[in-house]
């Protein structure tokens, strides 16, 4: 049975919440109206901010195929689209040559048949699905090169693949898109201009409390607390590399894991690994400046509390 979309930007809210996803409003407006007017969702942001999150929870919420594209340097149409199974046409060609088949024409439109085909992640989107249309992850795309950009403009704009040995293969209903990028480079405005934008930033304190205590249950209110304050004051020290959500996670569940119910800078010191991955980070970090953010984190969380 298919699962409906959300009816509503407030349904869209229940909806990822219900997936475990805290959602700021700007952002459920926007998945919601890519949703309702079947357009791809183009999102941006720093690495860890939860874009890739998003498709996830949507393709289980609605019960839908994820199918995920993971984007490189030198990714081409052989390996994101489709690519021919050369081996298993040589054996055709062998069989039908020992057999005495010998009509070039025949041959040819025998061994292009559809069997032959390896469909890769896009070609599998635009295929029927008994639960509705999947959800297609292009993910990192300022990874891929930008002739691969190119062909996108296809699938976006028409949902659909040109082979040239098969003709035109269109979906019956076009899936759902996701498009995310680390913004490492700038990708062309003719790939955007088919896609709803949302930039996801860094969450305020609070939508990073609620997460926190949604995936680290086992950390106490006074730690969580604590662990987001500093956190949050770290982005504003000019690293190389800002901690997204995906760490300050990661070093609540390791504090817990070393049984801390509240900061100190020592142990602030020896888990710098979790939350910041730049050796020039940590260095810069390290010592007095830790022991300044951990007295601060301390203070702020009392006052909140």
């Amino acid at each position: 049975m298919v699962q409906p979309i959300p009816a509503s930007i407030d349904d869209t809210i229940a909806f990822l919440d219900g997936q475990g996803y805290v959602p700021d409003r700007a952002l459920a407006t926007v998945l919601f109206l890519a949703l309702r007017l079947g357009r791809p969702l183009f999102l941006e942001g720093e690495a860890g901010v939860g874009k890739t999150e998003i498709a996830k929870v949507l393709a289980a919420g609605l019960g839908r195929r994820l199918i995920r594209l993971q984007c490189y340097e030198g990714l081409d149409i052989a390996s994101a689209v489709y690519e021919w199974n050369y081996a298993a046409q040589m054996i055709e060609i062998r069989l039908a040559e020992a057999a005495g088949e010998t009509d070039r024409a025949t041959l040819s439109t025998d061994i292009f048949a559809e069997r032959f085909l390896i469909k890769r992640p896009v070609l599998q989107a635009l295929e029927p699905d008994l639960a509705g249309p999947p959800v297609l992850l292009i993910d990192e795309l300022d990874r891929a090169d930008e002739a691969f950009e190119a062909f996108l403009l296809e699938v976006l704009a028409d949902h659909q693949v040109t082979i040239p040995e098969l003709g035109t293969i269109r979906a019956e209903a076009p899936p759902i898109v996701l498009i995310t990028t680390n913004r490492t480079r700038e990708i062309h405005d003719a790939l955007k201009r088919r896609c709803l934008y949302h930039w996801v930033d860094y969450p305020d304190s609070e939508r990073e409390l609620a997460i926190l205590r949604r995936r680290v249950p086992g950390a106490g209110a006074a730690l969580g607390r604590q662990v987001v304050a500093f956190v949050q004051s770290l982005r504003d020290e000019g690293l190389f590399k800002a901690p997204g959500i995906a760490e300050t996670l990661d070093w609540a569940a390791a504090l817990v894991e070393l049984d801390q119910a509240a900061l100190d800078p020592e142990i602030a010191t020896d888990t710098l690994g979790a939350l910041l991955k730049y050796q020039d980070d940590i260095a810069r970090i390290r010592g007095s400046r830790v022991a300044a953010l951990v007295e601060a984190a301390r203070r702020s969380a009392e006052i909140a509390a």
